[in-house]
């Protein structure tokens, strides 16, 4: 097999070059995203693209959440397929959030609540359990009456925690949020840290991680469960200070490998799964980030849409 690696992305020189191609051979053209054209999703782009091949496989799941040339505009030029990844992402995201062996279990982290109040929204309605871990914990910890200290507080946003915990915004589903967490005086890897009660976190510390009480806790809810669907460090798990956390729920998940279905996703969620050496032990590790997140809130993926149903 060769590969032909080609200058720009059109022109008669490709059409040309690609012309003359022996059977088995890979031409790779020049990063599209250079040209404006791309992200503006051009027909014009879109239709010189169409014109190098007879038909369009898209693997690209990770920007299938954009309307782009690459990935949506060509595909309603030729004959459109998902590759194996694509087909594996909506397989693996799919099956967990439509058909779910239950008990369910949803964890999801993050810095801020608003990043994630799409995805909340529809986890909650489909979850038995969802867990909250991460920065935006603090404006959970908040909306319960605990003082934050230093913490990243979203205040316009507390009147929805409180309503997700009290149950106003879901059905049936049990909400969990940490009871004890680590705080520390900076954001630093080296900072002083306290494990404190969220009844007890002092006036200018900062939120971290979660507690060992709060961890077992969410590796009981997980270890009951048949479906796990993962999205977001239970705190700055990049420091080995504030990892405790987000590496027990990590484990636990993994200890499930061959007894229930196990989904992770997004960019932090993956590196963390990564670094401790348990990617093999997760069901799927979704390779999308954001498009991963915006198909957890049920947004339809131009990407996805274009390809052909059959």
């Amino acid at each position: 097999m060769s590969v032909l690696q080609l200058p720009g992305h059109k022109g008669l020189h490709l059409k040309v070059a690609i012309d003359a191609m022996t059977p088995g051979s890979i031409a790779m053209l020049e990063n599209i995203r250079f040209d404006p054209g791309e992200a503006a999703n051009d027909p014009a782009l879109a239709e010189d693209l169409a014109a190098l091949a007879d038909v369009f496989v898209n693997d690209a799941f990770g920007a299938a959440h954009r309307a782009h040339a690459s990935t949506e505009g060509v595909a309603h030029h030729l004959p459109a397929l998902a590759g194996l990844l694509m087909e594996k992402e909506l397989v693996a995201l799919g099956g967990a959030l439509q058909t779910p062996e239950r008990p369910f279990t949803a964890i999801v982290g993050g810095a801020k609540v608003s990043d994630k109040i799409a995805m909340l929204d529809r986890l909650v309605s489909l979850v038995d359990t969802l867990i909250i871990g991460g920065g935006m914990a603090a404006t959970f910890l908040a909306a319960q009456g605990h003082r934050v200290g230093a913490s990243i507080l979203e205040e316009d946003r507390m009147e929805y925690a409180r309503g997700l915990l009290s149950g106003a915004h879901r059905g049936s589903a049990q909400v969990l949020a940490p009871t004890d967490v680590v705080v520390a005086n900076a954001f630093s890897e080296n900072a002083k840290t306290k494990l404190v009660s969220v009844d007890d976190i002092p006036d200018d510390w900062l939120v971290l991680d979660i507690g060992p009480r709060t961890a077992d806790a969410y590796c009981r809810a997980v270890s009951a469960s048949r479906t796990v669907l993962w999205n977001g460090p239970m705190g700055v798990f990049e420091w080995e200070t504030f990892s405790g956390g987000t590496r027990k729920v990590a484990e636990a998940i993994a200890d499930l490998h061959g007894t229930a279905t196990t989904v992770t996703g997004g960019g932090s969620t993956s590196e963390a799964v990564s670094r401790l050496g348990l990617t093999s032990r997760i069901s799927h590790d979704s390779t999308g980030g954001g498009a991963t997140l915006a198909f957890i809130e049920g947004k339809v993926l131009p990407g996805v849409a274009a390809l052909m149903d059959e």
